[in-house]
């Protein structure tokens, strides 16, 4: 499947295979980075520490198991035969509720359309499974601002969520 991006990439997105998985884990982690800066900056350093004594170690795992989970379908988004971003969408079938469970796009080729044609695959795939509204989930620190950006393009609206932390 080709899907032409917001400013004229055109990035082929195919579905996961397992020689995928080393690409993905490292574009993932360069994805994340800033995020997790910008949770250290809101949260603080012990409290993000707590909660992620190694956010590399725990974000690699999360992927992997993403990657591997029957419950979760992935897509592949790749240029020049590389991996570029990916996304993983899961289904509830007894609800109808679709997610997109987790999407990244290295950081090299954000806001270059690849996220939003990520996004699109996701929301057809589960247009396409029955499912009668889909839901994504994402921070509200400045780190995650590309990202509500990229949904709230996309359609979704947003449902304000408020998630406190302390530490002890």
């Amino acid at each position: 499947m080709i899907v032409a991006g917001e400013e004229g990439a055109i990035p082929r997105l195919r579905p996961f295979a397992s020689d995928d998985l080393g690409a993905i884990l490292d574009l993932s982690i360069r994805a994340w980075e800033p995020v997790f800066d910008s949770l250290e900056q809101v949260l603080g350093s012990e409290i993000l520490r707590r909660m992620h004594p190694d956010w590399r170690a725990d974000q690699r795992r999360a992927v992997e198991e993403a990657c591997r989970s029957r419950e979760v379908s992935v897509w592949v988004a790749e240029s020049e035969g590389e991996p570029v971003g990916f996304v993983g969408i899961k289904t509830n079938d007894d609800e109808r509720l679709g997610e997109v469970y987790i999407i990244a796009v290295d950081p090299a080729h954000q806001r270059s359309g690849v996220g939003a044609a990520l996004t699109r695959l996701a929301l057809d795939e589960l247009a396409d499974a029955g499912m009668t509204v889909a839901m994504v989930e994402t921070g509200g620190d400045p780190g995650h601002t590309p990202a509500r950006d990229l949904y709230e393009r996309s359609g979704f609206t947003l449902m304000p969520v408020a998630r406190y932390f302390k530490a002890l």
